[in-house]
């Protein structure tokens, strides 16, 4: 059996690979929905847009899905406490996303302008809103979260929604929108032809754009947030100990990781990279290549995000001692491991039925198809 310690950090990398797979796999889902009043200016051209995620939008979701049971498995203090501070904004969330199984189920149904175009004005709701508001989970907690524990470890919540819209949350909000709608813009680009996939093209660059300017600007501001550092010596063997540790809030905290390990300077020079490739690949019409470049940039911004905080979790803005870690919020040794193999298990037939379902259905969605296939689900 693998030890506690090694345990703690492969769980602290999966639930980032799950975060991950659901950035590029639902990501381009989200992205297709932000993008699609604007790519299509017919009924025709919308559900071109709309076929070519229709059949694999909810086969997608099992990412999202299974990061969030992986976080209340393998960090339940971390799920209980985020869940409870940041529930205004996931219960945004949510409501967004209602606007998607229903949307793709029955924007077609019936034929009437007003009615289709209602639904897609949702599909773009449950595609823009998402991205928008996890960017901003994330830009508050390199801020801090103000919450601190009582002695029975039951956690309270200081702040207010309108306090998470602060300006850096919004910025890191922004970077969070332009890599999905990118990653959207690729994917669309690829599946679609003419005027439809010369909007997704305009429309990729154009979020490409936006994610290398705010990605610079909050890699810059992030560098005068004060950050979090661990003061005291940890038992990273131990058992989850939450208070038994001294934090404090200084400048360049979130620094400090790249100064140990200069090459994880990789990580941010990846997200531009891919973003910029992106936007050349999709100019040169070389779509799929343009995604696998949108897709590493995904991989590079969150990357980024997750090893600056490491091995903070969840920072605390009003009891920095309460702030959770990869050290001291995690489920036991016996859980983490059964999940463990589990995931080595359950993850790879993820992969294997996704490809399949990809393949299966790959290869470009026209309006010559739409119009053979009226009655088709989407």
């Amino acid at each position: 059996m693998l030890d506690y310690v090694t345990l703690k950090i492969i769980w602290w990398a999966l639930v980032g690979v799950l975060l991950i797979g659901f950035a590029i796999m639902d990501g381009h889902d989200m992205g297709v929905g932000t993008l699609l009043p604007f790519v299509g200016r017919t009924d025709l051209e919308r559900r071109v847009a709309i076929n070519t995620v229709g059949p694999h939008w909810d086969g997608n979701q099992v990412w999202f899905i299974t990061a969030g049971g992986a976080l209340f498995a393998a960090w339940p203090v971390v799920y209980a406490t985020a869940f409870s501070g940041f529930y205004w904004a996931m219960i945004l969330v949510l409501w967004a996303l209602f606007f998607r199984p229903v949307g793709f189920d029955y924007r077609s149904k019936i034929h009437n302008a007003k009615w289709r175009s209602t639904w897609d004005w949702g599909l773009f709701i449950g595609g823009a809103v998402p991205p928008l508001v996890f960017g901003i989970a994330f830009g508050n907690l390199l801020q801090g979260v103000p919450f601190h524990f009582n002695d029975m470890l039951v956690s309270t919540y200081t702040g207010s929604f309108w306090q998470l819209l602060n300006p850096f949350a919004l910025l890191t909000g922004v970077v969070s929108s332009a890599m999905i709608t990118l990653q959207g813009g690729t994917y669309l680009a690829h599946r679609t032809e003419g005027v439809i996939q010369s909007r997704a093209i305009k429309g990729g660059v154009g979020a490409a754009l936006v994610l290398l300017c705010t990605f610079v600007i909050a890699g810059v501001w992030l560098q005068s947030i004060d950050g979090y550092r661990i003061t005291s010596v940890v038992d990273i063997a131990g058992l989850p100990d939450i208070l038994n540790k001294t934090v404090v809030h200084e400048a360049g905290a979130w620094m400090a990781n790249y100064g140990h390990y200069p090459a994880l300077w990789l990580l941010p020079a990846l997200g531009l990279a891919g973003a910029a490739g992106a936007a050349l690949l999709l100019l040169m019409r070389r779509t799929l290549a343009a995604f696998v470049a949108s897709s590493l940039a995904v991989i590079g911004v969150i990357s980024t995000a997750g090893v600056s905080m490491f091995p903070f979790v969840m920072p605390s803005s009003t009891v920095p001692a309460a702030s959770l870690t990869v050290w001291d919020s995690v489920s036991s040794h016996l859980s983490l491991a059964i999940m463990f193999w589990a995931t080595l298990i359950f993850m790879p037939l993820i992969v294997i039925y996704t490809s399949w379902a990809y393949r299966v259905m790959r290869g470009k969605v026209t309006v010559a198809q739409i119009k053979a296939n009226e009655h088709s689900a989407y």
